[in-house]
């Protein structure tokens, strides 16, 4: 079973969880916007919170939607405001993923994301969606992967 994992990372979070399911036979796709975050972490709040609140979707930079040859899709999201980030929205509608074997990975400074977490169990029902609390800083967070 061929498995791949889609994902967006700003601070790092994503980025652990795709080291640590490269390590479990994962490929992974790391995307990239088109545009940039603010450097300052205030206007990122600002910014990507307000977006992530309203559901925008955020232009990705050489995004590659083609999953062939892939049996399960695992995609990765922080939490912003509560919700799914705006390049993740853009990721989830421009995926075919019927057929695949789909679940999510969200990264939360709180550890919790029930509006988020309602979110996808209504767009992918049956989906599992796990939520860790910051697994950059918190690598144990990780074993609650079910691989």
């Amino acid at each position: 079973m061929k498995k791949l994992f889609v994902y967006y990372s700003l601070s790092g979070s994503g980025d652990a969880v795709a080291a640590y399911l490269a390590q479990n036979g994962y490929d992974t796709r790391k995307v990239i916007t088109e545009k940039p975050m603010p450097k300052s972490f205030f206007l990122q709040i600002m910014k990507g919170g307000f977006a992530a609140g309203i559901g925008k979707k955020e232009k990705l930079s050489g995004f590659d939607p083609d999953l062939f040859g892939y049996d399960a899709v695992v995609i990765g999201s922080p939490v912003w405001n509560g919700r799914i980030s705006p390049p993740v929205n853009t990721v989830i509608s421009s995926l075919d993923l019927t057929g695949k074997d789909v679940s999510f990975v969200l990264y939360a400074g709180g550890g919790e994301a029930p509006k988020a977490v309602e979110k996808l169990s209504a767009l992918f029902p049956g989906a599992p969606v796990t939520v860790l609390k910051e697994p950059k800083k918190y690598p144990e967070e990780l074993e609650k992967l079910k691989l």
